[in-house]
Parts: structure tokens; C-alpha cells; sequence
């Protein structure tokens, strides 16, 4: 079975067909770059380059960088345009898309749901939480496998600041910080406070950087929690969107 995946991020809007039985891409992704202001109008539009660029002509699952409710009302915008809060997307991006029934789910839920199930959390019990790590922090809170949706501890205080200004992959590139010195510093800091506050047996860390696990998580110490990269990479929120819309 194919449900096709949409990923919107601060930087780029990204998507593919998905096989749901196999919990891969059926396909290349196509990715669109994502546009700035990153206001609804003109991230709908880059949606629908994306289901274009396939023909897609079925229902399609779309993540969103914040707050979802009912599958729907945007209820925070951190790293796109203030104009998203209250916007219904689903209607939007529905409308835009020609009719296409259309699923909105939060991007590290989305991404974590993939995991769960096809990936680095299969089988595991307890409390797992995915983070991940990119113009942002997501976050995916799981107990004994079930969901605890719009979690967004990507914005709990570190040093003062939004974590996520200080522990993201964005922040490393924008301080030019080494692996090493960001893993063992702003990483590790940041992962001994959400450890702290949930205790849980499991993190998994996804995202862009999650291809490179090499570079940093080595440089991480101090943790009790497992600590092991995405096995889906960055196309967890991809495969986790076509699951949403499948009614996984």
C-alpha cells in the first residue's frame, strides 16, 4: 500500500510516496526549498510542487513544524511565519491540493511514530523520546509505545534561552561550533535536562544530523538514557505522515 508523505521544515518542504508495508520511500523524495516569510499562501504552494512533481492523485499526509490539533488548527509557529496560528491546514492545503484528502500531524510526532514502528524504537517499552534535531528541536514522547502528541520540548529553557537556540543543529552551524564541542557542551546539557524531567530509558535522535550520529554522539557523556541515531533518518517524518494519513 502507497500514501504519499509530505515533510515541511524551516528550510525545505520534502515528500515522496511511501510503502506503507515496507516503512520506506517508494521513490526518490523531491525536495522544494521553503520560502521566506514562510507564510501559508507560499508553503501550500511548495506542498503542491512536491505532490506535483509524482502526479499523486490520492491522500496525502503533511507534517507541521509546531502545534497540530485535531488534525488540523495550527496552534504554534516557531520557525515559520506567526500567520500559521489558528490557520485550519488541512483546509488549505486541501483546497490547494485540488481536492485531495489531506492529513496534518506534527513533524517529531510524525517522526516518531515512523520510529516506533519501523525503526530504532520497534519493540521497545518504557518511555522513548525522538528528538529531532534541525532549524529546530522536535520532540516525540512515548510510554510503552503510545503517543504523547505536541510535546515541544525543543522549547524548554536552556541557559536561559529556547533550548532550541542553543542545543539545534541550526545553532551549531550558526555559532560554527565543532561536533564535538557542541555534542559534549549544548547537546549533552540539554539531554541531561529533558532525562532529568522524564527519566527515559530511550533517546533517539533524528533529523538531518541523524546520517551523521558518527560525529557527535561519541562526543555525549553522562547520560544514563540509551542514546542511538534515527534508523529512518531524516525520512522518519516523511513515512510518519503517510502512516497518519493511512489511519496508523
Amino acid at each position: 500500500m502507497q500514501i504519499f508523505g509530505v515533510d515541511i521544515g524551516g528550510s525545505g518542504i520534502k515528500g515522496a510516496p511511501v510503502d506503507l508495508d515496507k516503512g520506506d520511500l517508494a521513490q526518490e523524495r523531491h525536495k522544494v526549498l521553503t520560502p521566506h516569510p514562510a507564510t501559508p499562501g507560499g508553503v501550500a504552494d511548495g506542498v503542491k510542487q512536491v505532490v506535483d512533481h509524482f502526479g499523486w492523485t490520492g491522500p496525502v499526509g503533511v507534517t507541521f513544524p509546531g502545534v497540530v490539533t485535531d488534525g488540523a488548527t495550527i496552534r504554534t509557529a516557531a520557525n515559520v511565519d506567526k500567520s500559521w496560528i489558528d490557520t485550519d491546514a488541512r483546509a488549505l492545503l486541501g483546497e490547494r491540493l485540488g481536492g485531495l484528502p489531506v492529513t496534518v500531524v506534527n513533524d517529531a510526532d510524525a517522526a516518531g511514530v515512523a520510529e516506533m514502528h519501523f525503526g530504532a524504537g520497534r519493540g521497545r517499552t518504557g518511555t522513548v523520546i525522538l528528538l529531532t534535531l534541525g532549524t529546530g528541536i522536535g520532540s516525540a514522547v512515548f510510554a510503552d509505545g503510545v503517543l504523547v502528541p505536541n510535546t515541544e520540548l525543543g522549547h524548554l529553557e536552556l541557559d536561559g534561552h529556547d533550548a532550541e537556540k542553543r542545543a539545534s543543529s541550526k545553532a551549531r552551524e550558526d555559532h560554527d561550533l565543532s561536533w564535538e564541542h557542541w555534542a559534549a557542551h549544548r547537546l549533552r546539557k540539554y539531554l541531561a535536562h529533558v532525562e532529568m524531567l522524564f527519566s527515559p530509558e530511550l533517546f533517539i535522535i533524528g533529523g538531518g544530523v541523524s546520517r551523521k550520529s558518527h560525529k557527535f554522539l561519541p562526543h555525549i557523556e553522562g547520560i544514563q538514557a540509551e542514546i542511538v541515531p534515527a534508523q529512518l533518518q531524516n525520512n522518519a517524518g516523511i513515512v510518519g505522515a503517510a502512516m497518519r494519513a493511512a489511519g496508523h
